[in-house]
């Protein structure tokens, strides 16, 4: 029976060219390279599931390369690639700060800084969630920071730039990798689909996407939990089922019967999505960011702002031309009242119920003061 390898771990970014979403960081860095100007020490920023202990590793693998690529990408094939591929290499070690915060975990990292690499010509050194060090532990690991032999090379990697001490801050050069957009990803997920004989559907691919919150390992894992729960044939309908996610369509239908004045449908529609098992607060959030959408989908200009599916982005369009800009200004601010008295509210059924009732009178209310 061959061994499963969860998609995180088989995608994971092998070159500088597979790092999803940080082109600036992977230009920047590979220029350093080409024109030999690398600093000695760096600082790695961003959310989880962005790519900084990848991108580390990948820094890592091609500064000792032997044969690089016009590319500046690593061979994968000489000795240093191969023992780097093994996880045999004597020149990258890695430190997760996380278990491993104390002066004595530092102090035994600086020893083996003074010791040069018999195979390339840098000793990497990658310390990950460099936030969670004690102060003693950054103290000890100052000098050496500041001073390091030209053969060493550390990379610091947080998730939680502002605990880390200023002293530390200005030895570093500092890159803050950006949350992934959901198009990105979206289109990652695609590739992996494709390698992997998976059917998905592009507006389900488009909802893990949105689901990961700009994090791609997280995409990835939820990618494999949808995959296991369809069998290799991804839908949208079995990505909002066991994910547990409201349908786009049911606020399409809210916004529809608030523009026919149909009270009683919404109710019955608010019901539904009750039964459900859907929080009150979170229909409403999600109401509010549906209106937000036709806002956006009005102008074609901002139509890109639109993190969604080529299906749901057509309908968008649709229903915001049929949609005045001033009742949909105003239907957000009827929502958001709404949110903000939510938890504070006795009644929170009623309180979204007649929140929906007020979306419904808006269009009469509007042309009576037109009128």
């Amino acid at each position: 029976m061959e061994n499963y390898v969860v998609s995180a771990r088989k995608y994971r970014p092998q070159t500088f060219e597979t790092v999803v979403g940080q082109r600036s960081i992977v230009m920047t860095l590979k220029n350093a390279i080409r024109s030999n100007q690398l600093a000695q020490a760096f600082l790695f920023c961003g959310s989880r599931g962005v790519g900084k202990t990848s991108t580390a590793r990948i820094l890592a693998k091609t500064l000792n390369c032997t044969e690089r690529t016009p590319e500046t990408e690593a061979c994968n094939a000489c000795a240093s690639c191969n023992s780097f591929n093994e996880g045999s290499s004597l020149n990258v070690y890695e430190l997760d700060a996380a278990s491993n915060n104390s002066v004595d975990d530092i102090r035994g990292l600086i020893d083996q800084v003074r010791i040069a690499p018999q195979l390339g010509t840098h000793k990497v050194y990658i310390i990950d969630e460099v936030h969670m060090l004690s102060t003693a532990a950054f103290n000890a690991f100052l000098k050496t920071l500041e001073e390091p032999p030209k053969h060493a090379i550390f990379i610091l990697a947080t998730t939680e730039k502002h605990k880390i001490i200023p002293t530390i801050l200005s030895r570093c050069q500092i890159f803050d990798f950006q949350r992934i957009k959901v198009k990105d990803i979206a289109k990652h997920l695609e590739y992996i689909a494709q390698k992997e004989n998976i059917t998905a559907e592009a507006d389900a691919l488009h909802l893990i996407a949105q689901k990961a919150d700009g994090a791609l390992r997280d995409s990835l894992s939820i990618f494999d939990q949808i995959v296991s729960f369809t069998q290799g044939n991804v839908s949208y309908q079995a990505v909002l089922e066991n994910l547990n996610v409201l349908d786009y369509d049911y606020f399409f239908k809210v916004v529809e019967n608030a523009e026919n004045e149909d009270i009683p449908n919404n109710l019955l529609l608010f019901n539904e999505i009750m039964e459900k098992g859907f929080d009150g607060h979170n229909f409403l959030s999600g109401l509010s960011s549906h209106y937000r959408n036709i806002l956006v989908a009005k102008d074609p200009a901002t139509l890109a702002l639109l993190e969604v599916g080529d299906t749901v982005a057509t309908k968008y369009g649709q229903q915001a031309a049929q949609i005045d800009s001033q009742r949909i200004l105003r239907s957000i601010h009827i929502i958001q009242k709404a949110e903000t008295e939510f938890k504070a509210s006795k009644n929170q059924r009623l309180l979204v119920e007649w929140t929906l009732m007020q979306l419904c009178s808006l269009k009469q209310e509007s042309e009576k003061k037109n009128g």
